[in-house]
This record gives C-alpha cells, structure tokens and sequence, in this order.
C-alpha cells in the first residue's frame, strides 16, 4: 500500500536528491478526491504524528496543536512546530527543520476519482573541509532504516485519517 518511488521531476524535494544529499519518497493511492490541504492537515493531526509533537514540545520546545496545523495546511501559517516553509507550489509543501538539516515535502496528485499522496524527506549533507566532498553524516546514515519505516508508517497514518474522515 505504501511504496518507495522517484521523485516526480517536478517535485519542491528534487534539489536535495543530488551532490551528496538524500531525497526519499513514498507513496500511495486512496480512492476520493483529496484536497492537498486536507492532506497536510491530516498528516500533522494523525496519532503517529502527534507523539513526534509531543516528543519535539518536550525535547526541544516547539508545541504545536491541531489548530496551527490546520492553518498550515491552508497557507495561514508558514511555521508550525519544529518547521518553516521553504516552498510551497500548487499541490506541493515543503518544509524545513529548525536546525537547517532536513526537509519534509507532502504533494498530491488527484485523477480519475483517486488521490496519490506524496511524502518525502530531503537531507542536507555535510561538506568535509578537507576535501570539499559533500556527504550524509553518520548521524543520518545510521538512521536511515529507522527513517524508512518512520516514514511509510507516518504516510499510513495520514491516509488511514482521510480515509476515516471520509466515511
């Protein structure tokens, strides 16, 4: 249901696919036609998504609510916990950590009485003074098979929320 795939050509996340960064994206299919808003908001209010806001309110002081993340998702807001808007286009969103270090990009794609949900992360290497060579850290390189299910689990938890506000 949730599967690995390029990044459309099109993608805001395209740019930290190359010289040493790292793009994923996963995606998956629902039936109904899904607004890029709702999409957004259902992602930040999902229940798996909400223990990373309780995590990041504790950890490192960035509450949030459901209320900011619906603002988010209508372009009223271009900060909500640990993010800030780099970039927004027509179905597209994408944001960036506090530290600078990762991006976060949720798109929709609707035809034909189905919607595909996009979501992807964008990490900014690290360039070795030395050599000049721009490379993922160990930090990050470490996490990655973490990251990975993290991420097919969050999208999961975004469309299980459509789905469940569409019924």
């Amino acid at each position: 249901m949730i599967a690995p795939q390029p990044l459309p050509q099109f993608s805001l996340l395209s740019r930290y696919a190359t010289d040493g960064g790292y793009a994923d994206c996963f995606a998956t299919e629902l039936p109904g036609d899904f607004s890029h808003a709702e999409y957004v908001a259902a992602f930040y209010t999902s229940w798996l998504f909400k223990l990373e806001r309780l995590v990041l309110a504790t950890l490192v002081f960035k509450p949030s609510t459901d209320q900011q993340a619906e603002q988010l998702a209508r372009g009223e807001r271009d900060a909500f916990a640990a993010w800030s808007v780099e970039a927004r286009a027509p179905d597209q969103l994408m944001v960036c950590d506090f530290q600078g270090k990762t991006r976060s990009w949720l798109m929709v794609e609707r035809q034909d009485g189905f919607t595909k949900l996009y979501f992807g992360t964008g990490i900014v290497p690290l360039v070795d003074a030395p050599s000049g060579r721009r490379r993922l850290s160990a930090f990050f390189r470490a996490l990655m098979p973490f990251h990975k299910r993290y991420a097919r689990a969050l999208l999961a938890a975004a469309r299980s929320r459509l789905v469940s506000r569409a019924a």
